[in-house]
């Protein structure tokens, strides 16, 4: 008879996630998660990767993100609807497992919806760290919905903004960011457009979620200096920066095979030059050119920061005690014998046995 060695699937809930953040505090976990991403990112050749797996639909994406080194694999299920809300829903809902790679067994099932919020910001912040002017103090954030808030505190934190200068649509998310912003040490400033928002800001983040081919950063909106941080546009056929605007900069990428079919620079050519950015990282290439130069991170989200914010999850779990063992995988006495367990709990099958 084989030997038998039980396990069980640690799971995090999304309350869980929440205790966890208030217990190590927001800014704690950006830098955790932050520090995870440029740790995974230093390993960049580890990694088996590949583009997100995408099923579109008219007013939406699901997704899947696998990526593996040789010891774990992780993977995540995450959704872009933006008309979500008229249902009282989130825009974006996730979760994500880490398993072993030796074995398969997976070995933590946890909420990803606030997780991948806070691994956003932190990239945002691992990237603008490498590529934004140092001294920067001034960031305009277009966009102030469910993400503004973890982009606006990741850059304060870890980048040292103290000015935000904001601007969306409607109205409401901007006072909504305002008021939960207080307290924080920012100094906020609502601004009727996108160009009087971004006047003077070194950096610049566009967080919008509508699934259209938008321009909500132009050319004549440029300034010497400014670090471009877009994030919004994230699938075919959105887009946030007219193209003229990344001709005219320097381009960063995560992983490029992916970033071309989804990020900005779907708009322009197959041979379009871009860097990604854990060249920069580990010292391979180099990141702002100069002073006057602009920079973009075009952004789109890669399966190796869903990998780093996982592990962060697990190794701040079992810190704090926190999450419950699930039998997600049925326990075998004879792995053979997958049949045995119905007879095991079916009465009917046990009578006839």
């Amino acid at each position: 008879m084989p030997s038998h060695h039980p396990f069980s699937t640690r799971y995090l809930s999304a309350t869980d996630v929440i205790d966890m953040v208030q217990r190590k505090g927001v800014e704690a976990c950006l830098r955790g998660i932050a520090d995870y991403i440029q740790a995974d990112f230093l390993r960049w050749g580890a990694f088996d990767k590949s583009a997100r797996v995408a099923s579109h639909s008219r007013d939406g994406v699901i997704e899947l993100m696998p990526i593996a080194d040789d010891q774990t694999y992780a993977f995540k299920y995450v959704n872009g609807h933006p008309k979500n809300t008229r249902w009282g829903l989130p825009t974006v809902m996730a979760f994500g497992v880490l398993a072993d790679v030796a074995t398969g067994a997976p070995l933590l099932l946890s909420e990803l919806t606030l997780t991948t919020a806070l691994r956003t910001a932190a990239m945002s912040a691992v990237a603008a760290r490498a590529l934004a002017r140092p001294g920067s103090r001034t960031m305009a954030l277009i966009g102030n919905g469910a993400q503004s808030e973890f982009q606006a505190l990741a850059f304060h934190h870890l980048l040292g903004i103290t000015t935000l200068r904001l601007f969306d649509t409607d109205p409401a998310a901007t006072a909504k960011l305002q008021a939960n912003l207080q307290g924080t040490g920012l100094r906020t400033v609502a601004c009727n457009s996108t160009a009087e928002a971004v006047r003077g800001a070194d950096v610049v983040t566009t967080v919008t979620a509508d699934k259209t081919n938008a321009t909500i950063l132009t050319p004549g909106m440029l300034a010497p200096g400014m670090h471009i941080n877009a994030v919004g546009g994230d699938c075919p056929g959105k887009t946030e920066l007219h193209a003229d605007v990344l001709r005219q900069a320097q381009v960063f990428v995560e992983y490029a095979p992916q970033t071309r079919i989804e990020g900005d620079v779907q708009q322009l050519p197959a041979d379009f030059g871009v860097t990604e950015l854990w060249e920069v990282l580990a010292g391979q290439h180099t990141g702002r050119a100069s002073d006057a130069a602009i920079t973009v991170f075009d952004s789109v989200g890669f399966a190796l920061e869903d990998f780093s914010a996982l592990r962060f999850l697990r190794d701040t779990a079992a810190e704090l005690g926190m999450g419950q063992p699930i039998e997600l995988i049925p326990q075998l006495s004879d792995p053979k014998n997958l049949f045995g367990l119905l007879r095991t709990h079916n009465p009917l099958l046990r009578a006839v046995a």
